[in-house]
């Protein structure tokens, strides 16, 4: 991983902390990794849907942090479709080992275990 990467992250705003996880794992290695987000606890506007669709324009590819929020995550739903539609690449990581379910919003993507290996080898592939 030689250059640095700007990598979104969508996540429900429940699974805040494996967002976090996520960060702190980056810091951890010294990648020349960025991640950014755009995690609210307000309703979404307008103004921040252009803002999420500008952020995940400017980023090199997209995680997508899944579990069954993910189901009920309207947020993460319409970052996961805003990468989809700029034509961004796009991989889910499973949250959790024993939460396996699936958002149709991903339907076609990969999802993956969490594993920095695997992140790494999706982020190489940028």
């Amino acid at each position: 991983m030689a250059d640095k990467k700007i990598i979104f992250v969508a996540f429900p705003i429940e699974d805040e902390r494996q967002r976090d996880f996520l960060k702190g794992q980056s810091l951890n290695t010294k990648c020349p990794i960025e991640f950014v987000d755009m995690s609210v606890k307000q309703p979404y506007d307008t103004d921040w849907k252009d803002r999420v669709c500008t952020r995940i324009r400017r980023s090199d590819g997209v995680i997508a942090l899944v579990s069954k929020n993910t189901l009920n995550s309207t947020g993460e739903k319409w970052e996961i479709n805003c990468a989809i539609a700029e034509k961004k690449k796009l991989i889910g990581v499973w949250a959790y080992t024993d939460d396996r379910t699936y958002p149709s919003e991903l339907s076609g993507h990969t999802i993956i275990p969490w594993t920095w290996d695997g992140i790494v080898k999706f982020i190489d592939g940028l």
